[in-house]
């Protein structure tokens, strides 16, 4: 049996590959009697595959794998590791950056000392290598990390000189999941995690080829790596059901403080305190019909992605989220969603997010429509100039629960963001229309531009994936048909509510009124986007009471009456959220920290072949 196998990942390598080969089996031979040399060639661009297949043909000792697909550094790595012969497995950079003098130490680390991972280093404190700044400190913040976040005892993971004790590697290998730059950072940490002996000794070091911070790599790649293997080593083990039921008891407690924080109870009694409660409750349940339809969207929206699932279950993970985003700004609440279909239907995190973007856009396009269909009407009415100087006129200041509360100021903050969120809807749909029907690929070239290394492939790739999802349904005439009709009835039923609620007053409600109203919740809804508070409370109710006020007359819908029903209306609507959030979690026992761990996808088995 082969002592030593030595792989080289060659990317592209043609100018130095043949010089690197010759150093290693003149370095391998001062010292070893039996090894070999694994050209591990992944899917490259240039002369390296004939360089190696012709080092190959004239010396035995050395052999070539070839790849048509680009493997990742790791995938081609593990990929030569499996089928090489030697007890002790080694890899170096192809540009011998790493003093081939330590040769000797790495492998005898492992051969002789019993080590069962050893790892060159240009970090040991007081052994240090001087690097170019840039590169410098994007090292030392990411070697921090990896201590800091994972737990490793190394000052150095990512210096390409390592070898690795045959058995231990592959009882290490069935757990690492990435493929590229991250692979031997992940090996190193699970190594000390499984209780291996590693070492880890000083080299000398000297930069060569491209030493840049890359966006891609660096920032979305080893970055977004560091994350994972910290949730799955300190998240994921105390990830149990009877955790998950305690975060979902927490979101819904955290949702009803903040509730009372942006909602001030007093002023909620206060203004319920005129309306008729069965109407109140009759608003309640007028907005719960909204909830199986926006499930049964959602069902829509994912079966044209290709995951089918039953509206029950969607209707609660819908639930679920909204009542995440009363918590969270910025509509974070959506991410939970994202991590439930993953869960408990296999849907894959691009498609997943993809799925909840189409439902945004959508969301944002049908209050659009309501509110513009409304607004042509408005000016065919009262004219233009007349529209504007209602708008702008002063309603004044409304005492509620205790407090003076002035809505206009509110109110023209709504109309501006409400204004900017439609016309961004609208743009958002034609740019996704235009997209569908173009063959360029510019994920790709947006990418390209700020990296040129390749993990930016695997980024284009996911962007790529989720960019697809969206435009499957946004481009399909039936699909767009039916989804947009049904958001329509969602939001015409979000009108309804408010309508109920008006009643609930004692308002007589006329047609002008009706038209009115659409208007203002429309506008309110839009508002809402802009994450200036959870939920967006504050922002809906100022500009529902001056558009009710300044474009009616009805005889007792005063400012303060306006208010109050603005009020009660968001209060209604957030406790049918939340009740509906309580009830979707104890019913489909759903855990927010469970959710991540959805099925893992197929392994992607690549075009190769060993030559």
């Amino acid at each position: 049996m082969t002592e030593v196998s030595v792989v080289l990942p060659a990317y592209n390598e043609a100018e130095t590959l043949e010089h690197t080969v010759n150093v290693t089996l003149d370095t391998l031979a001062s010292f070893c009697d039996s090894f070999e040399v694994i050209v591990a060639e992944d899917g490259c661009e240039d002369r390296t595959p004939e360089i190696a297949d012709q080092l190959a043909a004239e010396d035995p000792r050395v052999r070539h794998f070839h790849s048509d697909e680009r493997l990742g550094r790791g995938g081609a790595l593990e990929r030569a590791f499996r089928a090489s012969d030697g007890d002790v497995l080694v890899y170096f950079d192809t540009d011998l950056a790493t003093d081939m003098a330590h040769l000797e130490e790495l492998v005898e680390s492992i051969r002789t000392e019993g080590y069962d991972v050893a790892t060159g280093s240009r970090r040991i404190p007081g052994r240090k290598q001087e690097r170019e700044p840039e590169r410098g400190v994007a090292s030392t913040g990411f070697n921090g990390l990896v201590r800091l976040l994972l737990g490793s005892e190394l000052h150095d993971h990512q210096c390409g000189f390592k070898a690795f004790d045959r058995t231990a590697l592959f009882a290490l290998l069935n757990d690492v999941e990435d493929d590229h730059w991250f692979w031997d950072t992940e090996v190193l940490v699970r190594a000390q995690r499984a209780g291996y002996r590693v070492k880890e000794f000083p080299v000398r070091w000297t930069p060569k080829g491209d030493t840049t911070v890359d966006l891609v790599r660096d920032v979305l790649g080893m970055g977004s790596q560091i994350l994972r293997v910290w949730w799955e080593f300190s998240i994921q083990p105390r990830a149990t059901r009877r955790a998950g039921l305690a975060a979902g008891s927490l979101l819904v407690v955290a949702a009803l403080a903040l509730m009372t924080v942006y909602l001030d109870p007093s002023a909620v009694l206060d203004a319920i305190a005129g309306a008729d409660p069965t109407l109140v409750a009759v608003a309640g349940v007028v907005y719960l019909l909204s909830w199986p339809l926006r499930g049964a969207r959602y069902r829509d929206i994912l079966a044209k992605l290709g995951y089918p699932g039953d509206v029950g279950f969607l209707t609660g993970a819908v639930f679920i989220s909204q009542t995440g985003n009363l918590v969270f700004p910025a509509r974070a609440g959506d991410a939970v969603r994202a991590y439930v279909v993953k869960a408990r239907r296999k849907v894959p995190y691009p498609s997943g997010f993809a799925s909840l973007a189409v439902e945004r856009v959508f969301d944002l396009l049908a209050i659009t429509v309501l509110a513009g269909t409304v607004l042509v009407g408005l000016v065919l009415t009262d004219g233009t100039a007349g529209l504007a100087a209602a708008i702008a006129a002063d309603v004044g200041a409304v005492t509620i629960g205790g407090e003076t509360i002035r809505p206009g100021e509110a109110a023209r903050t709504a109309l501006q963001v409400a204004a900017g969120v439609g016309l961004l809807a609208i743009f958002a749909v034609v740019v996704i229309l235009a997209s569908a029907r173009h063959e360029t690929n510019f994920v790709h070239r947006a990418l390209a531009a700020v990296s040129d290394d390749s993990y930016a492939d695997y980024v284009s790739d996911a962007i790529g994936r989720f960019v697809g999802d969206v435009q499957a349904v946004a481009g399909d005439g039936r699909a767009f048909a039916r989804v947009g009709a049904t958001s329509l009835l969602v939001w015409g039923i979000d009108v309804a509510t408010a309508v109920v609620v008006l009643a609930a007053f004692g308002v007589a409600v006329t047609p002008y009124l009706l038209a009115v109203l659409f208007f203002a919740v429309s506008v309110g809804n839009l508002a809402k986007v802009v994450p200036l508070s959870p939920g967006g409370i504050g922002l809906y109710e100022g500009a529902f009471t001056l558009i009710v006020v300044a474009l009616t007359a009805v005889p007792g819908l005063t400012a303060a009456v306006a208010l109050a029903v603005s009020v009660v209306d968001h209060a209604v609507k957030n406790v049918v959220t939340v009740l509906g959030g309580v009830a979707a979690t104890l019913l489909f026992n759903v855990s927010l920290v469970e959710a991540v761990e959805g099925a893992a996808e197929a392994e992607r088995e690549p075009v190769s072949s060993d030559r």
